[in-house]
């Protein structure tokens, strides 16, 4: 206890040790410990956490199987450079992904990061394609680099004081149904996004200047937005017809987070690249490129390169995650427990006008908070006191959105039942609260 007293007085000089880029964030909870879907803290609260450290640990907190994983690793070689030291482990992960990718995405290079992930992915299509334009979509979020930067359109703050940024990007809208001009239906959100693809075609880039469009599956920062079925379908079409390769960003809707392995999977679209991080090892600092061999051997030696990736560490917690994953049935469970959160979140938006939409795959879920009354006024004020309340009664979830609107719910794909219910008993609650304001 006297360890964690010191911990909590330690917390107040962060103002002065650590960049508010890095740090000024909600809640800055002081946590000593995490085990499954929960947090515990110095100050002694046990916290419900539905945010999973952004999407990282989809086997829980500490998975017993991918720690004893990393520490036997540990004990045998920390560090490899690969390409001068190739370890087992690494070899080892790429076959175990090879089994659950989609077919034809058999080749790798690995990184730290999602941000370096997608890095890779635009320097692999323009170095293959010899084309200089890439296609993204507004309210995508795909990192913090420079390049990652350059293709992320979700919040201007994010872009603020950093142009000009890397040359040749455009972007169009994303088939966003609840907030699309031509009408709040699947169908009207994707013709909206072809309407805009094509005049990007007429007014801005010609196809045959494009080298890729880059895309989340779902969008995460965004604020979980799931697209119309065909919408995916409908990119990988244009992508054919104009030699254009499709980049899927899955960094946070990867690794069992839409109820499959991969929302490719669950679109049933194929990409051409795709960037994986966060789930792909349970927490520890792991990102991949990954492409077919047929594209990626044309990415010649020396044309991207990396000091740490593909630690040792991260690869042997990396195969540990995929065996939990199969064995211990975690798709099947997103599936269910997912099914029962979004039920329950669609009750509550019955029952309480603040909230416009519940939507959701898997365990990958949201609720989009409005002004009740208006027309689709985004309310963040009311979401963050939703955050705020749940967190005084021990549940966690994070914002999302480009207003901050969207209250977004990451839970680990081994929640429990009870799990889900008591965070549906606790928003329910907090609801309660906040409509009364």
């Amino acid at each position: 206890m006297a360890d964690d007293a010191d911990f909590l007085d330690m917390m107040k000089q962060i103002p002065d040790l650590l960049a508010p880029s890095l740090a000024e964030d909600w809640p800055e909870l002081p946590t000593v410990r995490a085990e499954g879907a929960y947090l515990y803290l110095a100050d002694g609260r046990r916290i419900l956490d539905f945010t999973s450290g952004i999407g990282v640990t989809n086997t829980g907190h500490n998975h017993p199987r991918v720690v004893a994983a990393a520490r036997k690793q540990m004990e045998d070689m920390v560090h490899s450079a690969v390409g001068i030291t190739i370890h087992k482990t690494l070899l080892e992960l790429c076959h175990g992904l090879i089994e659950v990718l989609p077919e034809g995405l058999d080749m790798f290079f690995f990184g730290n990061s999602g941000a370096e992930a997608v890095e890779g992915a635009v320097k692999l299509a323009r170095y293959v394609t010899q084309r200089p334009g890439i296609i993204a979509f507004e309210g995508g979020f795909h990192g913090r680099s420079y390049g990652a930067a350059s293709v992320t359109s979700v919040k201007a703050k994010y872009r603020d004081h950093y142009e000009p940024f890397v040359p040749g990007i455009y972007f169009a809208p994303y088939p966003y149904a609840y907030r699309c001009p031509f009408g709040n239906s699947p169908d009207a959100a994707l013709e909206w996004t072809l309407y805009h693809i094509e005049k990007l075609f007429q007014h801005q880039i010609l196809p045959h200047n494009v080298a890729a469009f880059l895309v989340e599956p779902v969008q995460g920062e965004g604020g979980y937005i799931v697209p119309p079925p065909d919408f995916l379908k409908a990119l990988r079409q244009i992508c054919d017809q104009h030699g254009i390769l499709l980049i899927m960003d899955e960094v946070q809707c990867g690794f069992g987070r839409t109820g499959q392995m991969f929302a490719a999977q669950t679109f049933g679209v194929k990409p051409d690249i795709l960037s994986v991080a966060k789930g792909i090892a349970s927490g520890f600092p792991l990102g991949a490129t990954i492409a077919s061999r047929d594209l990626m051997r044309q990415w010649k030696a020396g044309s991207h390169g990396t000091t740490f990736g593909g630690n040792p560490l991260s690869c042997a917690a990396g195969v540990a995650t995929l065996q939990v994953i199969r064995e211990e049935n975690l798709l099947e469970n997103c599936r269910q427990q997912g099914k029962r959160f979004l039920d329950g979140l669609l009750a509550l938006q019955k029952k309480y006008p603040m909230i416009g939409e519940a939507r959701g795959l898997g365990c990958m879920l949201a609720i989009e908070m409005i002004v009740p009354g208006s027309d689709k006024e985004p309310n963040p004020q009311a979401a963050m006191q939703v955050l705020e309340q749940c967190l005084q009664k021990g549940f966690l979830a994070y914002m999302a959105g480009t207003y901050g609107q969207v209250v977004r719910f990451i839970p680990p794909l081994i929640v429990t039942a009870a799990q889900v219910d008591e965070a549906l008993s606790i928003l329910d609650d907090a609801l309660a609260v906040v409509s009364r304001r």
